[in-house]
């Protein structure tokens, strides 16, 4: 492969996030199936993926994976901070979608502790799946948007690596 062709590859795969009238909506392709992604965004995978040594880590995550059903996890900063996040299942169609609310149980610098809406949407592609992400709720909150938007891409690029990585092969 070309130089200019393994170029254009990669950029396909960066996350990319944009604001606009109250939503972030963010999206990267990742070289597996949806079922495996499903899973990394729905199940305590997330805390082996989720995070930096230099940004934060998500610990201590549970959910009860049906429609009503909640979920909690805490965000732990590198500074020793523990930000509980929580939320409850709005929407569940394995391995299609998710959605479900999310609030920061702390006072967000941002946010605020505005309960918010998230849907993860799971596309099957020829190279194996685009994850969408919309998060709504931004609606006067351009501050927090713009963090979300950077925060997504961030996210959607720890997720890309990790599928990509061996550690998280299809089994």
């Amino acid at each position: 492969m070309t130089t200019h062709l393994r170029e254009r590859a990669a950029s396909k795969r960066r996350p990319r996030a944009v604001f606009d009238r109250g939503v972030v909506l963010a999206t990267v392709e990742v070289a597996v199936p949806p079922e495996r992604v499903f899973r990394a965004l729905t199940t305590n995978e997330v805390e082996r993926w989720w995070g930096s040594a230099d940004t934060y880590r998500m610990t201590d995550w549970t959910a009860n994976l049906r429609v009503g059903g909640g979920w909690s996890v805490v965000v732990r900063g590198v500074d020793g901070s523990m930000n509980p996040t929580t939320g409850r299942f709005l929407e569940i169609d394995p391995p299609r979608r998710v959605m479900h609310t999310r609030k920061h149980e702390w006072e967000h610098p941002t946010l605020g502790g505005q309960e918010t809406m998230v849907t993860y949407t799971l596309e099957p592609i020829p190279t194996g799946t685009r994850v969408i992400v919309r998060h709504e709720g931004f609606v006067g909150k351009r501050a927090a948007a713009n963090e979300y938007v950077e925060g997504w891409e961030r996210v959607l690029g720890w997720l890309e690596a990790y599928m990509r990585s061996e550690g998280s092969s299809v089994r």
